[in-house]
């Protein structure tokens, strides 16, 4: 299917969530990341949700990285070369929401691409085979590219896969899991 319509689709769906939707199924797919073999790194990467985007709210992730005691890394996006950096979550570390909702951190110790072992993505769709659909920037294509080859790639969904392959770029890269409020998908 076209990425296009598949997100036009996507953000349909998501702006007919009410906030307790919202609420129970992030917290199902918090607890659904526990299944997962994956809490024995050290650097994970994990997105704030945009709001008015209705999207995954990673609190409840977050908190189980934060109990796990694991380096935590934010991203804050530079929309003028389409590029993120990456800071660790500190006790000190102060937020901002930028002008697209995205929270970002304001200051803090920078980390580079290449030392992250997991990182959960945001998408508005993805297939059976683990390919994805994001917002159409290349912000996380471009990030992506830059994580040292065996970078665990966890996506997560309020929704199941399409069960139409999308199409994919030469740039698109699968995820290793994509979790969903139901399951967990493994590719």
């Amino acid at each position: 299917m076209e990425k296009k319509k598949l997100r036009k689709k996507y953000k349909e769906l998501r702006a007919n969530l009410s906030e307790e939707e919202i609420d129970t199924k992030s917290l199902a797919i918090a607890n659904h990341s526990l299944e997962l073999d994956i809490w024995d790194y050290e650097y994970y990467h994990i997105f704030l949700p945009i709001v008015k985007q209705k999207e995954v709210d990673t609190s409840y992730i977050l908190n189980i990285l934060q109990g796990k005691d694991k380096h935590i890394l934010i991203s804050k996006s530079d929309f003028t070369t389409n590029r993120m950096k990456h800071y660790l979550l500190t006790d000190a570390t102060r937020f901002v929401i930028n002008d697209y909702g995205i929270p970002e951190p304001e200051n803090g110790i920078e980390i580079d691409s290449k030392k992250i072992d997991v990182i959960f993505l945001p998408l508005l769709a993805y297939d059976l085979q683990g390919n994805r659909v994001g917002y159409g920037k290349g912000f996380y294509d471009r990030f992506l590219s830059e994580c040292k080859k065996e970078v665990v790639k966890v996506g997560l969904s309020f929704f199941e896969p399409e069960m139409r392959e999308i199409r994919k770029d030469d740039t698109d890269l699968p995820l290793n899991y994509c979790i969903s409020a139901r399951k967990i998908h493994k590719y």
